[in-house]
């Protein structure tokens, strides 16, 4: 696979990653490296992150506990402190090895800590793979709102080592395989035909897919880093989605949903709106929620569900002037943004995916 090259740095894959790496990592160039993982990825991926590393630096571990339950303000407080304590000072540099928690926050903690400090991402999930390392969103939750408090600013540089992958659980697989079809669905139909028959596809035919899944992010990003227009596309799903992840991650009665497989919830209810707006042919959205019920699990919303996830609405980043945005589908393949939504019609999209 080829390095991608986004804005201001590079995705590069695999060996060219470590070399890039090694590169750099010297203590002419930096006064301190600073790890942060989290303890899933401190057992399953640090210790074999680290035989990669060919550098006379003096590396500080820092470990969270996993969960999106810990991406807040509080816990960035405890790793600003940290990064006190042992040391750290303007010539720093974090690597952020984890998911898309770890890379969103270790970001934010990056840009924050002195005014900003370097920081590169190694994402070990396939969600923060595809999705959550590229493009230079980097923030945390405010309660249970998603992604309320943060900055856009690009990392150094992207490692992606699709080894890392082997330490996945099925489930966690599948939530990051939401985002690489909602690429496919918002800007390349050919994409997403391939992404269809996944018990087709061998490991190889993987790698590929995350290839062009990370280009199709980052061609998207290139072109408006700060969302101002094209980027809005990639929230297909996530208006509606963030809000089931938010609703279920702060009820105690509900089993909390993987980011992915919220967004696929979204991406069929939205669906259906784009139907309903005439944007989208009746047999396209048949097709969108047959592949996606297929490979997600039907979640269960009664009326009071279904009102708590509206409310949250007001909430989403998105907004603007107090109006929730949404972005639809103009067909497989493409994506009309800034598109608004009665209450009336998000509650048929809600008994249209129950149905």
């Amino acid at each position: 696979m080829q390095t991608i090259q986004a804005n201001n740095y590079q995705v590069l894959f695999n060996e060219k990653g470590y070399e890039y790496l090694n590169s750099i990592l010297l203590p002419q160039k930096y006064s301190k490296l600073f790890i942060l993982v989290d303890e899933n990825t401190s057992n399953y991926c640090l210790p074999n992150f680290l035989a990669q590393l060919a550098t006379e630096m003096e590396i500080e571990i820092i470990e969270l506990e996993a969960g999106e339950e810990h991406k807040n303000i509080e816990t960035c407080l405890q790793i600003w402190h940290s990064l006190t304590e042992l040391g750290g000072d303007r010539k720093s540099i974090i690597l952020n090895l984890g998911g898309g928690v770890i890379t969103d926050l270790g970001g934010f903690i990056a840009c924050t800590f002195k005014r900003g400090i370097d920081f590169i991402n190694i994402p070990t999930t396939l969600l923060s793979m595809v999705d959550a390392s590229i493009g230079g969103k980097n923030g945390v939750d405010l309660g249970n709102l998603k992604n309320q408090i943060g900055i856009i600013r690009e990392p150094k540089a992207v490692i992606i080592d699709t080894h890392f992958l082997e330490t996945l659980p099925g489930e966690q697989m599948r939530s990051g395989f939401a985002e690489m079809l909602k690429h496919g669905l918002i800007f390349d139909k050919i994409y997403w035909d391939n992404l269809k028959n996944l018990s087709d596809l061998s490991t190889d035919d993987l790698d590929h897919l995350i290839y062009q899944s990370i280009q199709i992010k980052n061609e998207i990003v290139s072109q408006d880093l700060t969302e101002n227009g094209i980027r809005k596309a990639l929230n297909f799903g996530h208006t509606l989605g963030h809000a089931i992840e938010s609703y279920f991650l702060d009820n105690e009665s509900k089993k909390s949903l993987l980011h992915g497989e919220a967004i696929a919830i979204g991406m069929i209810l939205e669906s259906f709106i784009s139907k309903e707006k005439g944007l989208l042919t009746s047999e396209e959205h048949h097709e969108i929620k047959y592949i996606l019920s297929d490979i997600y699990d039907k979640v269960n919303f009664d009326q009071n569900d279904i009102k708590n996830c509206i409310d949250l609405l007001i909430y989403d980043k998105k907004n603007e002037f107090g109006t929730v945005q949404f972005a639809l589908l103009d067909k497989i393949g493409h994506c009309k943004i800034n598109e608004t939504c009665e209450n009336e019609l998000i509650y048929k999209a809600f008994e249209d995916y129950k149905s």
